[in-house]
């Protein structure tokens, strides 16, 4: 045999496998006789059918009768509670866990919509509830039937909840039931508390409350525990104290773990409702027992304590002295560190499972920071708080740092002008490994950007120039640990929490660190959301740059590169840009630069272009303004005549056709008031384009004249140096005066007694003084450059004249010797 017939029959056996194993298949489809059992009377009514399908039907069946029980109420409710509730109430009894779970929710619909009418109808329901509340299976049916009864009693009115549920609950809450039925009395009891009055609640709910606190089980006294903050909002502040205080007060010490930590949560959810001496005298030492007992010995319990520290601290503020301040704020400094160092400053290995709970404390701790710096005032956050917050943005755990990342823009909105003390904490976060925490700053990244870069020391243009270079490097950083992730849904939200960057920085800075990494990802990324919001965030950038030629500069590249762009890819992305065009700017700016190359991808190669060009004619047509723009109003029909006549593709002509009909309608099915507030909208955008270019103008101006006034400045500078330099020169030149005879030195005598010889030699020895003071100052001075030019504008202004008369005094009697 052959290879090739080896092959074959290898096949053929293949063949003959694949034969029988489709052969059980066919067996397995419904046959001719359980066709006729699932078949019903089509001359059933609706009630008739939903009897007969509980009575012979299949459990399929029988489900889509309960699923469908609440339109049979609101159809026939007579009919439906006479013949097809007492049927579901006898298949319910040997019902699976789904059927319950269907007639659960159905009976909740009927009590909630208020489709009954009757009283005994609602008798009906509740005493079905109640039958099934105590099922055997109590994690999921019973479990079921205990939140629609709660669910119901809302609806419920108070004489129906006395007498159908809280009548029959008493003997249910005995000792002598069993635990499933004493578990969902104390969750009732919590329930139905606040549908009464206080006086009732005493007499009726009391009683039965203090049973079950000091039931046998920790699983009772643990629920009624939780359930004791319902009660004591029904009976009220007074009765709190003097009833459900001694109540927690001693579940607060049970043996049970959970015992106490209920107490703990009632207690923290009640302080509202106690009184100052009962917070200090009861309440704190209480809790503080509590709080070094879970430290020491239990950190399970500890990881639920610190969620509710927060609120704890922040409801106790108010009643604590010094010391009890100190005390729960240093607990608190401890708690944010447990199992990461030692107590003598090692660090130790811990079991897995402590490492979690350790974890979980240091993650509630980060969920409750900003409420601690309410309690320690922002005011104190660098002495008391700054290095718990480092520790905590620095921690090993990703779940402890997206947590502090999560909460980090309520921590900078409570330190206000302090904000500048977290901004290495803020750059850390943004570098972190893990994109769980980039993706929890980023929800809140614009509120963030805004405070820090406009509060702080000396807020102002100065800081904001300050802070920003550490924030740009780490903000290109989270980028680009997002566009090499697989992770391009957070890369997406990153690029679209980007588009604050103008509200934040300048526009230089995004043009040089920003801009050009958008184009890049448009032309490069593969991920399609990712493209489209790059650029948005892109034309974002582009709207609010303030210089005319990185605006044109950045124009022209997205029409050569993408609208005129070998792949057909980037001409795609092309119209999306002129899209958002339309949406972000004015109709006047969208077709001075983005009409006509829009425009000519009429003659594009590719169906695909040509199809979404198609289907954006109408927008083109709403960004035209007539009679203005009429010439492009011409070209628009131009090519839409050109596809009508030229085009081969059936998608493209058939969407064309839709296109024309679509066009004829536009200016007749709009209403005016929508057309109006768009003309508004647009009238807004062209006037802010304006302002952009007129700012623009006005700092050319203040550059310019700046700069005019510079070089005069230096100008005059040049030529006082000059005049200094000849004078300097012509005075080493010129010889010593000969000696004088007696008749000149009487003659040199009498002159010098002229008063305006007396003043002009001394303005000649004080501008000698001047200059030579200028010159050993700048020669010597150690100050930086930028002081020099200061000092010299200073001495040009007041000598520059009478250095011009002395050099030309000078050069006279230079002359004048022989």
């Amino acid at each position: 045999m052959t290879f090739n017939q080896t092959c074959l029959f290898g096949q053929i056996d293949d063949l003959h496998d694949l034969a029988l194993i489709e052969r059980p298949v066919r067996r397995s489809l419904t046959t001719a006789e359980e066709i006729e059992k699932l078949t019903v009377d089509e001359g059933l009514n609706d009630i008739e059918r939903a009897v007969y399908l509980l009575s012979s039907g299949q459990d399929v069946q029988r489900a889509s009768v309960v699923v469908n029980l609440p339109n049979l109420v609101r159809q026939n409710p007579a009919e439906t509670f006479r013949r097809v509730v007492p049927k579901v109430r006898e298949v319910l009894h040997v019902a699976g866990v789904e059927m319950q779970l269907a007639a659960a929710a159905s009976f909740l619909t009927i009590l909630q919509d208020e489709l009954i009418l009757i009283q005994t109808h609602t008798h009906s329901i509740l005493q079905i509830i109640l039958l099934n509340l105590y099922h055997r299976d109590a994690a999921v049916v019973s479990t079921a039937w205990l939140e629609t009864l709660l669910s119901a009693i809302d609806v419920l009115p108070k004489e129906t909840i006395r007498q159908e549920i809280l009548n029959p609950l008493v003997p249910k809450a005995q000792l002598s039931q069993s635990l499933q039925s004493r578990l969902a009395s104390c969750r009732v009891l919590g329930k139905v508390a606040g549908k009464f009055e206080s006086h009732i609640v005493k007499k009726d709910v009391l009683p039965l409350v203090r049973s079950l606190c000091q039931d046998v089980e920790y699983e009772v006294r643990s629920c009624m525990c939780r359930q004791l903050e319902y009660i004591a909002k029904g009976i009220g502040a007074e009765h709190t104290k003097g009833v459900i205080l001694p109540e927690l007060v001693e579940l607060a010490r049970d043996e049970g773990s959970s015992v106490r930590l209920a107490a703990f949560d009632t207690i923290v959810n009640l302080l509202e409702m106690f009184d100052n001496d009962d917070r200090t005298c009861i309440v704190f030492p209480l809790v503080k027992t509590f709080c070094e007992k879970c430290f020491k010995a239990d950190e399970a319990v500890l990881a639920s304590l610190t969620f509710q520290y927060g609120k704890l601290c922040h409801g106790l503020s108010g009643s604590f002295t010094e010391d009890q301040h100190v005390w729960f704020l240093e607990f608190y400094k401890k708690l944010c560190v447990l199992g990461l160092q030692h107590e003598n400053g090692h660090s130790e290995t811990y079991p897995l499972e402590l490492e979690r709970k350790y974890e979980s404390v240091r993650k509630n701790c980060a969920y409750n920071f900003p409420a601690m710096i309410l309690f320690a005032e922002p005011k104190n956050f660098l002495s008391e708080l700054y290095p718990t917050f480092s520790s905590l943005c620095h921690d090993p755990e990703i779940s402890v740092r997206r947590t502090t990342a999560n909460g980090f823009h309520e921590v900078v909105k409570l330190l206000g002008s302090s904000v500048h003390l977290i901004q290495k904490e803020l750059i850390a976060l943004l570098q972190d490994d893990s994109l769980e925490v980039l993706d929890a700053l980023m929800d809140n990244l614009q509120e963030i950007l805004e405070l820090v870069t406009s509060k702080g020391e000396g807020a102002g243009s100065e800081s904001k120039q300050v802070n920003v270079p550490d924030l740009i490097p780490a903000l290109n950083a989270a980028e680009q640990k997002a566009a090499t992730s697989l992770k391009w849904r957070i890369h997406e939200k990153l690029l679209q929490k980007y588009s604050c960057l103008p509200r934040v920085i300048s526009s230089d800075q995004i043009y040089f660190r920003f801009l050009q990494r958008m184009f890049t990802i448009i032309t490069t990324n593969n991920v399609l959301p990712v493209q489209r919001q790059s650029a948005r965030t892109l034309c974002v950038f582009l709207r609010y740059n303030r210089k005319q030629e990185q605006r044109q500069e950045v124009i022209n590249k997205l029409v050569d590169q993408l609208g005129q762009g070998r792949s057909y890819w980037n001409r795609l992305r092309f119209l999306d840009i002129c899209e958002i065009v339309i949406e972000l700017f004015s109709k006047s700016y969208f077709c001075k630069y983005f009409l006509v190359p829009a425009l000519e991808l009429v003659n594009d190669p590719v169906a695909n272009v040509r199809f979404k060009l198609c289907n954006m004619l109408p927008k083109l047509k709403s960004a035209i303004k007539l009679p203005t723009d009429k010439h492009l109003l011409q070209q628009l029909e131009f090519c839409v005549r050109k596809l009508l006549c030229r085009e081969k593709d059936k998608d493209v002509m058939a969407i064309v056709r839709k296109t024309v009909l679509e066009l004829d309608k536009m200016d007749i099915t709009e209403p005016y008031q929508k057309r109006h507030e768009k003309d508004l909208l647009d009238q807004k955008k062209e006037k802010e384009e304006n302002l952009l270019l007129e700012m623009e103008q006005l700092e050319k101006q203040q550059t310019e004249g700046k700069s005019s006034s510079e070089k005069l400045g230096e100008r005059k500078r040049k030529e006082v140096k000059k005049s200094k330099l000849s004078r300097s020169r012509s005075l080493s030149c010129n010889p010593s005066p000969p000696k004088l005879s007696a008749a000149e030195k009487s003659l040199k005598s009498t002159s010098s007694s002229s008063p305006v010889t007396t003043k002009s030699s001394l303005q000649h020895i004080n501008d000698d003084l001047l200059r030579s003071h200028h010159f050993s100052v700048a020669s010597t001075s150690t100050a930086p450059s930028a002081s020099v030019p200061v000092l010299i504008r200073s001495n040009t202004t007041s000598n520059g004249s009478n250095g011009n008369k002395d050099t030309r005094k000078i050069n006279i009697s230079k002359r004048s010797n022989p």
